[in-house]
């Protein structure tokens, strides 16, 4: 004999369902994205230029901000003597060997291998 039987609810476990899988990719994908940030900021910090207060070093910043659907990560200089720091069309010499010009874009560059191995182990690829 077969029995029907009425079920309700099945497409708010469905909703429910897709948002927590949303809000577990949307976890990962900021902690993925603070680790790249902290990894190439690191090496840029390495790079940037220090002076006699370290004003520069010290003003470096981390920020992730979320666009629409995008996911924008970025690092970057508060200090407004930065950009001209930065700019590799303009010729200065540095006490730190290690320092160099474009030091912001560098140093993500230089980590670059890393990077897409933390982005891999975060995002589960």
């Amino acid at each position: 004999m077969a029995v029907k039987v009425k079920v309700t609810g099945i497409n708010e476990c469905i909703n429910q369902l897709n948002k927590i899988v949303g809000d577990v990719q949307s976890r990962r994908a900021v902690r993925a994205i603070h680790s790249v940030l902290i990894i190439g900021g690191g090496r840029a910090a390495t790079y940037t230029p220090v002076g006699d207060t370290s004003n520069l070093i010290n003003s470096q910043y981390r920020e992730v901000v979320f666009n629409g659907s995008h996911l924008i990560g970025r690092v970057g200089y508060t200090a407004n003597y930065a950009a001209y720091v930065h700019d590799p069309n303009r010729p200065m010499k540095f006490r730190l060997a290690r320092a160099k010009k474009e030091f912001l874009y560098k140093g993500f560059e230089d980590e670059r291998e890393t990077i897409d191995m933390v982005m891999r182990k975060e995002l589960h690829i």
